[in-house]
């Protein structure tokens, strides 16, 4: 056998090694992520069928996996027993309003710093950038304070206002508007197009997909906020779903089916938002991380 040869067949030898090492660690790494998947999803799971259980199976000292006997008895008590109807009714009117007035606030304030040149400008970059610094929960004294001044506590409209501060939306626009070359922008203005014009005309149909993935994103971040209006909300009126679920009680103690249920009916919009738009809800998660980074 000639050298040649048998290098050939070394070269094959060790081709055929890596392959069954890359293999081995292939299927290593496919049984760790099913192994982190079921674990993942395990609550959700657990929390899902807990709501299908009559309260006497839910208490008992052991694990059932499926229920003995399968009931719709805490999501009808839900529905009949609460004012269901109406927290989900506010949460839809304050969620299309915070992601209607943040993304065309963002879009305009967003061009106005990427295309216009005004004094001020650079010191109201940097205020938004600073903003953006800034955790809203550090805000929420001060926003209680100025709502209860205007007599706003306990309105839908006190729980729109303070959520409308969205720095990180304007951030994205402006980064994305100043990609956009100027030749559009200057045969527009050549033809006669005010400022509105190019910016609805021109930038935005050029960013439809960012526009959709904040709007999503926001509308997601809007539905499932709590704690501000937990705090300026105190009847079940007023109330979105996600701070009246929490209404959800009886005199004679804690029903823990009736309460992951209301769980349930809470996050189920949400999640189907998120499964008719993962990719845009994905696009929108990135760019925002883009911008933290």
């Amino acid at each position: 056998m000639s050298a040649s040869a048998r290098t050939a067949d070394r070269a094959g030898v060790a081709e055929g090694r890596m392959i069954r090492y890359l293999d081995i660690g292939a299927l290593a790494l496919t049984l760790i992520t099913v192994v982190a998947a079921v674990i993942w999803a395990f609550p959700l799971y657990w929390l899902v069928i807990t709501t299908f259980k009559p309260e006497f199976e839910v208490v008992r000292p052991y694990i059932e996996l499926w229920p003995e006997n399968f009931t719709f008895e805490a999501y009808t008590h839900i529905i009949a027993n609460t004012k269901i109807v109406t927290w989900y009714i506010n949460s839809i009117i304050t969620s299309v309003a915070i992601t209607v007035g943040v993304v065309a606030m963002g879009a305009g304030c967003g061009y106005a710093i990427s295309q216009l040149r005004f004094p001020g400008r650079t010191v109201l970059w940097w205020l938004i950038l600073a903003s953006f610094m800034v955790p809203v929960q550090a805000l929420i004294v001060n926003h209680f304070v100025i709502m209860s001044d205007v007599k706003l506590v306990n309105t839908l409209l006190g729980i729109i206002l303070p959520q409308l501060i969205a720095p990180v939306v304007v951030i994205v626009y402006k980064q994305f508007f100043d990609s956009v070359p100027r030749d559009f922008r200057e045969a527009a203005v050549i033809d006669g197009a005010n400022e509105f014009q190019l910016l609805f005309r021109i930038y935005l149909p050029m960013n439809w997909g960012v526009t959709t993935a904040l709007a999503i994103i926001t509308f997601i971040g809007a539905w499932n906020a709590f704690l501000w209006p937990f705090l300026v909300t105190t009847t079940e009126d007023v109330m979105p779903v996600s701070v009246g679920i929490t209404q959800v009680q009886d005199a004679f103690g804690i029903y823990y089916a009736r309460l992951l249920a209301g769980a349930v009916m809470t996050g189920l919009p949400v999640a189907i938002v998120y499964l008719i738009f993962q990719r845009r809800v994905t696009q929108a998660i990135m760019l925002t991380a883009g911008v933290k980074g």
